[in-house]
């Protein structure tokens, strides 16, 4: 539940960390897509940030590298009922909502969560999944709430909930530090190093890393303020009704459960 958008003028080299395009179709948006009769194709961009397992990631195999997860399965799926191809760009969490306001991308999903502040500046499908956040800190680091901050670094992945969780955190524990930084990848890797105490992970993100870091613990964050996963528009953009439509019929045929459960598991809520 966190994140995402992306500023053209000051992200437009981070655009293709991935290079990753799901389908082939030109540079124009959807809705310019649709409105050119002469087209042959029509192309929806999602703008993501692939550092966010089992959301989005990037998956290297046969010496290719292609974003899989959660919320792409879902894209192309939202995709295909509404008869478009999918084109994905890959960008720093904190530049994906600069993106749309610049018309580099038709929608977002990076597990964002729609919070009063985001929808200012671009509007949001219904909810698609909903989440907890947790403090992954090494194993014996003593953590049993967030109270045990208290005097720790803690890192947090820039421009997402984590960081504005953190930062009320922060505001309420004596001589807690943020570490903000760009991908969860580093935040871990700082947290092993011991650069950083702690870090605010969101509990299906940090599970993975858990599972391949037996040094490393979580406990989860009791939740306050705005939760869950939506896909985030430009303002005003006419996708947002025929998405929550596709989303709608997802969760009524059990689509989304199954997906819940392919990228998940069966404990997933």
């Amino acid at each position: 539940m966190k994140r995402r958008w992306f500023l053209a003028s000051t992200v437009a080299i981070a655009v293709v960390t991935a290079g990753v395009t799901t389908a082939c179709g030109g540079g124009q948006s959807g809705e310019q897509a649709a409105g050119d009769a002469d087209s042959g194709s029509q192309v929806l961009t999602m703008a993501t940030s692939a550092d966010y397992p089992p959301y989005e990631f990037v998956e290297t195999a046969g010496g290719t590298e292609e974003i899989v997860g959660f919320d792409v399965d879902i894209a192309r799926h939202i995709a295909e009922e509404l008869g478009y191809e999918l084109e994905i760009t890959n960008i720093d969490f904190n530049g994906l909502i600069p993106a749309l306001q610049a018309g580099r991308a038709d929608f977002v999903m990076a597990g964002m969560t729609p919070t009063e502040e985001r929808k200012q500046n671009v509007d949001f499908s219904e909810i698609y999944y909903d989440a907890k956040q947790t403090i992954v800190f090494p194993s014996g680091g003593g953590i049993s709430s967030a109270a045990d901050l208290e005097g720790k670094t803690v890192g947090v992945q820039l421009g997402s909930i984590q960081e504005g969780l953190g930062q009320d955190l922060a505001e309420a524990t004596p001589g807690m530090e943020l570490a903000p930084l760009n991908r969860i990848n580093e935040i871990v890797q700082e947290l092993k190093s011991g650069r950083i105490d702690a870090a605010i992970i969101e509990d299906t993100v940090a599970a993975g890393f858990l599972a391949n870091n037996s040094d490393l613990e979580a406990v989860e964050i009791p939740e306050e303020g705005p939760a869950g996963s939506a896909i985030a528009f430009p303002k005003d953009s006419e996708l947002v009704d025929d998405f929550n439509q596709v989303l709608a019929d997802m969760e009524s045929s059990g689509l989304m459960e199954e997906l819940i459960v392919k990228w998940f598991g069966d404990g997933a809520e």
